[in-house]
């Protein structure tokens, strides 16, 4: 008797250490896979949306500081895109709003509240010079005076005209010729030449379109006029 029952004690206890090892097992095997869920729960997590590149005044490049208007424009594209002009994310002059034409397109602009005073173009192939002359001369000190060619912007330019806009801190003007793509922005009242000027030359051996040099663009920040 006592060896049968020393032979069901040993038999027992074998059973319940195999019932606790596969128990053990699954219950081990349940622990990776939940472990493996948070892993790859937690991976899941980390992984950082993709963001947009923030979107500055114009579509420029940067953010402007303080007391700065963002400006982007370009020249008009042979004689079929006219030009573009943007300050502080407003459109001022396009082919869009038709508002633009073959010769110098000009915006004006208030120096202090970035408010759009006027725009003109003039036709300065096939037109009169003295129409724009009278334009510039009659714009009011702290105006800032962005400039943007279309097609041709010289032809008609004579040495009163190219005074003037030479005035206004251009420093490319006086070599400005015939189809030449160019972009300025200035002000009446300035004391030095601007820093925003772009000038391409009309040469056959390099433009871009037949006969044109190709689109001239840029852009920039306009410290606004502080004061009176």
């Amino acid at each position: 008797m006592r060896i049968a029952g020393a032979i069901k004690f040993v038999v027992a206890l074998a059973l319940f250490l195999l019932v606790f090892y596969v128990l053990s097992e699954v219950f081990d095997i349940k622990i990776d896979s939940s472990l493996g869920s948070l892993f790859a729960k937690s991976a899941h997590d980390t992984v950082r949306p993709v963001t947009k590149a923030p979107k500055y005044r114009c579509g420029i490049s940067k953010i402007c500081p303080d007391k700065h208007l963002a400006f982007k424009m370009a020249s008009g594209a042979a004689n079929v895109v006219g030009p573009k002009i943007c300050v502080d994310d407003n459109i001022l002059m396009s082919g869009v709003k038709n508002n633009v034409g073959r010769g110098i397109n000009t915006a004006l602009v208030n120096g202090k509240t970035g408010e759009l005073i006027d725009t003109k173009y003039y036709d300065l192939w096939g037109g009169d010079v003295n129409p724009f002359i009278e334009f510039v001369k009659k714009i009011e000190p702290g105006t800032i005076v962005l400039m943007a060619t279309y097609d041709d912007g010289a032809t008609k330019l004579n040495d009163e005209a190219r005074k003037l806009i030479s005035e206004l801190g251009s420093s490319s003007i006086t070599s400005l010729n015939f189809r030449d793509n160019w972009v300025f922005v200035g002000g009446k009242g300035i004391k030095t030449k601007s820093p925003f000027e772009q000038h391409i030359k009309n040469n056959k051996d390099t433009n871009k379109y037949e006969g044109w040099p190709e689109v001239v663009e840029m852009e920039g920040c306009i410290p606004q006029r502080q004061g009176d």
